[in-house]
């Protein structure tokens, strides 16, 4: 599972691969280490035919039942401290951390978000996977020179629930990316899976512009050796070249 990636490519990059779309005249900041339930730039499909670069909190609603198996043991826990439960009450302000990397499309949950209208593209310039035997984080890119290249992701608009008790109910805008069978690099820190990768810019417009059906064919592992590790060990890839 993927929970920490780096971009510190510019939008000019972005546009390199892929120029369809609306984006502030500025630069975004580089952003060396991005973590789960923290915006970060993605390009959204936003109606009408326009793409837009937009900042949005990395985390897509979980399932219901998630939700509901996290409440039912918080109740058991007040109940066995004697103390009453509104489990109603419970389960709506049950916080919900969001969901970072989404493997199973068969799913219910996230079928209604596999049309055009909620994919995204997600701007990446290195991404980390956590070696559990080493205990630290390693990383990879396309290149030393952390040349960019987007995830393929979805997005919701207007998400309404409770991320953290103290801050209560919210309502944002959330993104997630798709996750597939590792290549070979990645596989052997990470053998369950890799975030779904794409490179080129017919890639990016059939994710962007087609049917499921067509687009579906896109969760797929890249080639083995089209990746190289560039550093380990840190939360954030610092020895990336920032690009303003």
């Amino acid at each position: 599972m993927c929970n920490l990636y780096s971009m510190t490519r510019s939008v000019d990059a972005m546009r390199n691969l892929f120029s369809k779309f609306v984006a502030p005249e500025t630069n975004l900041p580089p952003l060396p280490g991005i973590f789960p339930d923290y915006p970060a730039p993605i390009i959204r499909n936003e109606g009408d035919g326009v793409a837009a670069l937009a900042m949005t909190r990395w985390g897509m609603p979980s399932s219901k039942k998630a939700l509901l198996d996290a409440a039912a043991k918080r109740a058991d826990k007040l109940r066995a401290k004697g103390k009453e439960v509104d489990f109603d009450l419970l389960l709506r302000m049950e916080p919900d951390s969001g969901t970072t990397n989404v493997r199973n499309t068969a799913s219910s949950h996230w079928k209604r978000w596999l049309g055009v209208e909620s994919r995204c593209l997600v701007p990446f310039s290195s991404f980390s996977e956590f070696d559990q035997v080493a205990r630290q984080d390693v990383w990879f890119a396309f290149g030393k020179d952390r040349p960019l290249a987007f995830f393929a992701g979805i997005w919701t608009s207007q998400w309404t629930g409770v991320r953290k008790i103290k801050n209560g109910i919210e309502t944002t805008d959330l993104f997630g990316f798709l996750t597939t069978e590792p290549n070979r690099e990645v596989g052997k820190v990470h053998p369950k899976a890799m975030p779904v990768i794409l490179t080129e810019p017919d890639e990016l417009e059939t994710w962007l512009t087609a049917p499921w059906e067509q687009a579906r064919v896109l969760q797929r592992a890249l080639p083995d050796g089209a990746l190289v590790e560039v550093t380990r060990g840190v939360k954030q890839d610092v020895s990336a070249p920032l690009t303003f």
